[in-house]
């Protein structure tokens, strides 16, 4: 039939049987591509999510305690005391002199220390802090009780600065700002997906508006609604939207610069590294050192040290944690705005006579 030799296949070009180069190319094209490699990433996450919470929290040691001394240690059994304190601990306590109980309790209320150790001439008091952290108080009050049963040495356990009646735990700071980190991300993930045509200043300001509505509902819904903490409610709100939006831009920061795969380093500094050493689930005398450290310089743990001084050490506020979640702000708006064209989405702003 006229045509048909025109129709019919070249025998060496489709007759063959595809070659592991051809199939791997078709591979490559196909959707099973990502998928594959998003089940790859998934496992790896899963199990870093899970390491990382596990590392840090499900058994926290102390490494480095701050602790006040009032009194002559010198004597035989303060000295007895603490090495048995010492002991008990597994770790070498760190004690600051001062020349009495009101200049202890000052670095009580700026958290310089964790505890008062006074010693008297019939034993020891031992004054420790619930709201600097509950669960370095918890180590430091079991550890006390177990050394006065070793050494003989009488002591008196007190809890000076106890965390509200709402959080005995103290999780509840930890938890808010939990839901405002996470939270201002995905929002700007939300922002990516149904409002792609936001330009980069829109999108900003869009971000802007999403945490301070955001860090409203999260403080009222945990003071107002359910009465667990008593926040200083305007100083609380702004650390909570300053949290969302840092957490927001720097997802958008990596979308400008990563494009589909933003949530990767988004998820890695902001929930397995950021929120596991914040300090708000385990107090960072207990965390290894250098977690310790190192989130006190990311949003999560600027979050929960600026929210616990601002409800439980009012008037001691410091400047530190607020400059990192600015910091982390601004550095996130200024690369995307730098690398805005690369970000995807957004609309051309001429008219359509002059685009045609």
């Amino acid at each position: 039939m006229p045509g048909t030799d025109a129709a019919r296949p070249a025998h060496g070009e489709h007759g063959r049987p595809p070659t592991r180069a051809d199939r791997w190319a078709a591979f490559k094209r196909s959707p099973f591509l990502p998928a594959a490699v998003l089940v790859l990433i998934l496992a790896a996450a899963a199990a870093l999510f899970a390491g990382s919470y596990t590392y840090t929290m499900a058994n926290p040691t102390p490494r480095h305690i701050p602790r006040a001394l009032v009194g002559p240690v010198d004597t035989v059994q303060g000295r007895r005391f603490v090495a048995g304190m010492e002991k008990a601990l597994g770790a070498s306590l760190e004690m600051r002199r001062y020349a009495g109980d009101g200049d202890a309790r000052r670095a009580v209320e700026e958290q310089e220390v964790f505890a008062v150790l006074t010693v008297r001439q019939r034993g020891v008091e031992l004054d420790v802090a619930g709201a600097a952290g509950a669960s370095v108080a918890q180590v430091l009050a079991e550890s006390g009780a177990a050394a006065s049963r070793a050494t003989g040495v009488p002591v008196r356990v007190r809890d000076i600065k106890p965390s509200q009646p709402g959080d005995p735990r103290g999780l509840a700071l930890f938890y808010i700002s939990l839901a405002a980190v996470i939270l201002g991300f995905v929002g700007a993930i939300q922002l990516s997906v149904h409002a792609r045509a936001l330009n980069p200043a829109e999108r900003i300001a869009f971000t802007a508006a999403y945490a301070l509505l955001g860090g409203f509902t999260i403080a009222a819904t945990v003071d107002w609604l359910l009465g667990a903490l008593d926040l200083p409610f305007a100083e609380s709100w702004l650390i909570l939207a300053l949290t969302m939006f840092a957490s927001g831009m720097v997802f958008t920061m990596f979308n400008a610069l990563m494009g589909r795969w933003a949530m990767l380093p988004t998820w890695g500094l902001m929930v397995l590294l950021g929120n596991p050493s914040s300090g708000g689930a385990v107090s960072w005398p207990l965390l290894p050192s250098a977690l310790g450290h190192l989130g006190r310089w990311l949003p999560p743990g600027a979050s929960v040290n600026a929210q616990h001084t601002a409800v439980y050490f009012g008037g001691h506020q410091h400047p530190f944690p607020f400059a990192v979640l600015a910091g982390w702000a601004l550095l996130s708006c200024g690369v995307f705005w730098v690398w805005r064209h690369r970000h995807p989405g957004g609309r051309d702003r001429a008219p359509a006579h002059a685009a045609s």
